[in-house]
């Protein structure tokens, strides 16, 4: 009797097993590859892209304690044309993707993005990504704004929570300003641990309050980019991204993100090192830098 019992103990706890494996089970890079292009996450990134090294320059330009020299500046510029590409993003995003996603979750969210809603707020948010830098600052400053109704209002409030679109804006824009210090710090020949250190804690510091001011900006900028939905989209867009498999596409879009950008902030500071080094060792020695200094000069004992 008793080793019945624990046959049949056993046996439960390998099916047990065997169904959290199948819920848990990743998704390999070539089927998640086919929802990030559902999702159109490519050409979302890909029309961002253009713009990031002005706002690179900016973040640059921004420290006013050591401010950069134009040769400095112009290195900054070169390094973030090289870094902020497709292909640098590419690699680690879709891993990042895969390793978020389980089947459940796929086949739900290719059932979502299949349907005519889905594809209507796939078009949106590419829409909303190729708008202009000087666009996109009207649109969150409210200074530019598309006709709505507080039903609407609602729904836009919810989706941009739903969307985690706050949370995962200033979750990218820490990674990336941490990536780009220390890929600087790499090409320099400084020790990055301490410049890292500096930057989780000044991250961990400002982040909530980033978050809590960004919330109205964005909630803004969904609701113009959202503005062609019907009523019947935002609930079905609503609908999907509540749901356990929404949840999680939420969770993998943001890791797919966080580590493409992180990836190309590392290489722009690795290489924007490498070129500031370049030009520190250019600068002529100062005068008589080499030579011993006179008596007058010297300290008293």
């Amino acid at each position: 009797m008793y080793n019945t019992r624990m046959s049949r103990f056993a046996f439960l706890l390998s099916l047990a097993a065997m169904a959290n494996a199948a819920v848990a089970a990743p998704v390999d890079i070539d089927t998640a590859a086919q929802l990030y292009q559902a999702a159109a996450i490519r050409e979302q990134v890909r029309a961002s892209l253009g713009s990031m090294p002005g706002h690179i320059r900016k973040l640059f330009q921004g420290n006013t304690s050591t401010p950069l020299s134009e040769p400095q500046l112009s290195a900054v510029n070169v390094a973030a044309v090289r870094a902020f590409r497709i292909d640098v993003f590419e690699a680690p995003a879709l891993s990042a993707f895969a390793s978020n996603l389980d089947a459940d979750t796929l086949k739900k969210a290719e059932a979502f993005f299949s349907s005519d809603s889905g594809k209507r707020w796939v078009a949106a948010d590419v829409g909303l990504a190729s708008l202009s830098d000087e666009d996109a600052d009207k649109i969150m400053n409210g200074d530019m704004a598309a006709a709505t109704t507080p039903q609407r209002n609602v729904l836009f409030e919810k989706l941009e929570r739903a969307e985690r679109s706050s949370e995962s804006t200033i979750q990218i824009l820490l990674s990336m300003g941490t990536a780009v210090a220390l890929g600087t710090a790499v090409g320099s020949g400084m020790d990055p641990g301490p410049v890292e250190e500096r930057a989780r804690k000044s991250g961990e510091a400002s982040r909530q309050t980033l978050e809590d001011n960004m919330r109205e900006p964005m909630r803004r900028y969904v609701a113009y980019g959202y503005r062609d939905l019907s009523d019947a989209d935002l609930k079905h867009v609503l609908s999907f991204l509540q749901s356990t498999a929404g949840k999680q596409y939420v969770s993998a879009y943001i890791a797919s993100l966080d580590a493409g950008f992180r990836a190309m902030g590392r290489r722009c500071g690795e290489q924007l090192g490498e070129s500031l080094r370049e030009l520190a060792m250019a600068q002529p020695a100062p005068e008589h830098a080499d030579r011993e200094p006179s008596a007058a000069a010297k300290p008293h004992p």
